[in-house]
């Protein structure tokens, strides 16, 4: 099946985020909320998974429990965003105006991958 070219960005943009995990983790690691344990891991295993969200929402018959994967996945990373906004510290140098546009940002992304359910 031949989807809308939009939906191979998204996969495509999921799947470089995902491999960043692996390229840059210390990068991720300083935003992870203080109360998560084992940010390592979490990072390495959330890079995992968005490299494999972005393979399978390419999948037929895979693409819908991948996309609810990613607005699953995109649910749980508002938790990173909230955190970011917590102090100067959490924030990593990242200006205030730019992580408060990240939550309507990650809405957006999650309606993004809603509107694949229907094709």
């Amino acid at each position: 099946m031949t989807y809308p070219w939009h939906l191979y960005i998204m996969s495509v943009m999921y799947l470089l985020a995902g491999i960043m995990h692996f390229i840059k983790p210390k990068m991720y690691m300083r935003i992870m909320p203080s109360y998560l344990p084992n940010h390592k891991l979490l990072v390495y295993l959330s890079g995992i998974v968005e490299v494999l969200l972005a393979i399978t929402i390419c999948i037929p018959s895979l693409k819908t429990i991948s996309i609810y994967g990613i607005i699953t996945m995109l649910t749980v990373f508002l938790m990173v965003h909230f955190y970011m906004l917590s102090s100067k510290k959490a924030s990593a140098g990242i200006p205030k105006w730019a992580l408060l546009l990240r939550i309507p940002l990650q809405f957006g992304l999650m309606y993004w991958a809603f509107q694949y359910l229907k094709f």
